[in-house]
């Protein structure tokens, strides 16, 4: 599948600030099943630029402002090609699996999540991995208004609702009790029914014994498939985010994200 993406993001303050840093992982990066074939990320104030691989491999670059703003605008625009690979991923790996067992702050583990790992501890690893994958499809609620991005899985799970973000940190950290290594992976769905949304996806990838990384949807149900664009991955959202940054004043910080993810028109030649 082509997949078309366009993502903006605006930041706006109370009052101009200052030393404005920015940490974007925005751009995807090539691997089996999926192709960049244009990509660019562009923002509307002067500065600086430094790019480089974060510890993951993420493609990740700096952003450092000129001067004190009182409004940003970053701007992603790029088009991937995908295929569907039946959820099993094979890309660049600089870090030993085991270090994806590692719990974090947003994943740690708790009596709950424990129970419900331990529901499927006894099936195969990746049939039970599915069986997690539908379990929390079917009985957490989607609700953009319960969490936010500092709430944990725990905390999550106990409310029985939250976004995308909620659903893959609880799957990672039930994964990580059934000492199978698992990370999250920030990029972009496309979607038929919903053209622009009001975030970026969010899933998890995990390790299975003789098959490899196995990218799995719990907010979906179903493992990822040529319609997923693959940005970035880390322990939890912290590591993945699009955009993470600090400043100095600025007061109340208001932020407006809009994506457009969809499957690209292929032109004919005449």
């Amino acid at each position: 599948m082509r997949i078309e993406v366009n993502h903006r993001t605006t930041y706006r303050y109370d009052a101009p600030a200052a030393g404005l840093v920015q940490a974007l992982r925005l751009s995807p990066g090539p691997h089996e099943g999926q192709h960049i074939a244009e990509w660019r990320v562009e923002t509307d104030a002067d500065g600086g630029y430094r790019e480089r691989r974060d510890v993951f491999g993420n493609r990740l670059c700096m952003f450092y402002a000129e001067r004190p703003l009182s409004e940003i605008t970053v701007t992603v625009t790029g088009l991937a090609i995908v295929s569907d690979t039946a959820g099993v991923v094979r890309a660049p790996e600089p870090l030993p699996p085991g270090i994806f067992l590692r719990s974090t702050d947003l994943t740690a583990p708790s009596a709950p999540i424990a129970e419900l790992a331990g529901r499927f501890a006894d099936l195969p690893p990746l049939a039970g991995l599915h069986a997690l994958c539908g379990h929390l499809h079917e009985t957490l609620r989607f609700d953009p208004d319960a969490t936010d991005a500092t709430t944990a899985a725990a905390d999550a799970l106990i409310a029985g609702r939250g976004v995308c973000q909620d659903f893959s940190h609880i799957f990672v950290a039930a994964a990580r009790l059934l000492d199978l290594p698992a990370r999250y992976v920030s990029g972009h769905l496309a979607r038929t029914e919903q053209r622009q949304q009001d975030a970026a996806h969010a899933w998890a990838e995990v390790l299975v014994p003789d098959l490899g990384w196995v990218a799995f949807d719990p907010a979906n149900g179903l493992c990822a498939t040529d319609a997923y664009v693959r940005v970035a991955v880390g322990l939890d959202y912290l590591d993945a985010a699009p955009i993470r940054g600090s400043r100095r004043g600025g007061g109340a910080e208001t932020m407006t994200v809009a994506v457009k993810a969809r499957a690209a028109q292929i032109q004919s030649q005449e």
